[in-house]
């Protein structure tokens, strides 16, 4: 069922040190489904990923931030890495872009320490999620009911635990991508404010 994403827009929003295989299989799952798949990022040209221990790879940006228009686009994804998320968390500008596709109900992927972002995004209150064993108290203490699963969905927000995981994670996100805006995404979003 190849091209079930076709015309579909993903940014996938990422700082300097996103880890590396957190944004490339989810980039080229969305892509082999005729989706298209832009790195949006805080940098103007090209952002530097982390591969397990050490800095990987520089990737080309798509979008710089700046430029990035959340109306232009139909789904969020959020890759991990310690560094990243805590960059885009303390933006204001990547706390917007986030924001807005909770409050229009489109659907949002984040994995590992993706989910931080979300917490200052005002985007947990209420979910059930799972990320990163290391930030589950910041989660809780956001509001969010945390669980221990490989993959939890909740109205339009895919969320797992770190690389072991995306097989599960590449297959929801798809199938919520698929779905298009969440109802419920725009409700739990407006009801915790």
């Amino acid at each position: 069922m190849a091209n079930r994403l076709q015309n579909k827009r993903v940014a996938l929003l990422v700082a300097e040190g996103f880890e590396q295989i957190e944004l490339t299989e989810p980039k080229q799952a969305l892509e082999r489904e005729g989706a298209i798949a832009h790195i949006v990022s805080p940098h103007e040209k090209e952002v530097k990923g982390w591969n397990h221990t050490e800095w990987g790879d520089a990737f080309p940006v798509d979008e710089p931030l700046n430029q990035a228009r959340p109306e232009n686009y139909d789904a969020l994804v959020l890759p991990g890495g310690v560094l990243n998320p805590d960059k885009l968390r303390t933006n204001e500008k990547a706390l917007r872009f986030v924001r807005s596709f909770f409050e229009s109900g489109k659907p949002v992927a984040a994995i590992c320490h993706g989910p931080w972002t979300l917490i200052n995004a005002g985007a947990v209150k209420g979910r059930r999620m799972t990320s990163y064993h290391s930030i589950q108290e910041d989660l809780k203490n956001a509001g969010a009911d945390w669980v221990d699963e490989p993959v939890v969905v909740d109205h339009g927000l895919v969320t797992s635990r770190n690389p072991d995981d995306l097989p599960d994670f590449n297959r929801k996100m798809i199938e919520e991508f698929c779905e298009g805006t969440h109802t419920g995404q725009r409700e739990l979003t407006t009801a915790h404010r």
